[in-house]
């Protein structure tokens, strides 16, 4: 089992930045990929950056250029960096944890760009 929790949600401004952290715990493994997603309302949920356990990462077209994930083996935590936000970032923010086909979820983050 495999508990997340998702921290560094708030309001910000367009164009400013946000740091999200995710804290993992229980029978969590350094090679496990884990990921962001993110549900706007009245939207589904998507996946905006995933990285495995040896460092390599993928992102949605949607946030290229603008967020950075990584993690921290040593804290069992993963980050996103949300750089040049934009009013349709607005969602809540999900950490996942991906162990033996089984996906593990937070319980999310809010994250709103508003001026």
């Amino acid at each position: 089992q495999v508990q997340l929790v998702e921290s560094g949600g708030g309001l910000v401004q367009p164009g400013g930045s946000l740091r999200l952290s995710c804290a993992a715990s229980g029978r969590i493994l350094s090679r496990n990929d884990m990921g962001w997603s993110r549900q706007a309302p009245g939207k589904e949920r998507e996946l905006v950056a995933r990285i495995t356990g040896g460092g390599g990462t993928n992102y949605a077209d949607s946030v290229k250029g603008r967020f950075t994930i990584s993690r921290d083996n040593t804290k069992n935590t993963v980050y996103l960096q949300m750089d040049s936000l934009k009013p349709e970032d607005t969602a809540v923010y999900y950490c996942s944890a991906y162990q033996f086909g089984i996906a593990y979820w937070g319980k999310g983050t809010l994250v709103t760009v508003s001026s």
